[in-house]
């Protein structure tokens, strides 16, 4: 019954990022991927609620791998980034290419260290 929860998450977490992703650079189009920013931004907030609810005991196995490892997990994407990452540097765009790296990495983990406390002050 475990994987159901994830494959339920998943299949959420898949057409959340196609629609988000899509929408945000069709509405933006900028040079920097900012679709695949927002969706990584998202997950990583809601990972970090998550596991603020997880920690305290208001979230059981079911809901945090259904939200976690599938809804997070399918709506994030590092393979996605890294590959948008290295064709803005072989494009010749260098410093877009650098601070759409720096500035994802920071921006995510700022993400999830804001959604662990918002979780944590919510249900701890």
């Amino acid at each position: 019954m475990t994987w159901w929860w994830v494959a339920l998450g998943g299949a959420l977490g898949a057409c959340l990022r196609y629609l988000i992703d899509t929408g945000v650079q069709s509405r933006f189009g900028s040079t920097l991927p900012l679709g695949t920013l927002t969706v990584n931004l998202l997950g990583s907030l809601a990972l970090g609620v998550l596991t603020g609810a997880v920690l305290a005991g208001a979230a059981g196995d079911a809901l945090a791998l259904a939200l976690g490892t599938g809804l997070c997990g399918a709506l994030t994407t590092y393979s996605t980034f890294s590959w948008e990452t290295l064709r803005l540097w072989e494009s010749g765009a260098r410093g877009p290419a650098v601070l759409n790296a720096v500035g994802s990495v920071v921006a995510a983990v700022g993400a999830a260290a804001l959604g662990l406390a918002a979780g944590s002050a919510l249900w701890g």
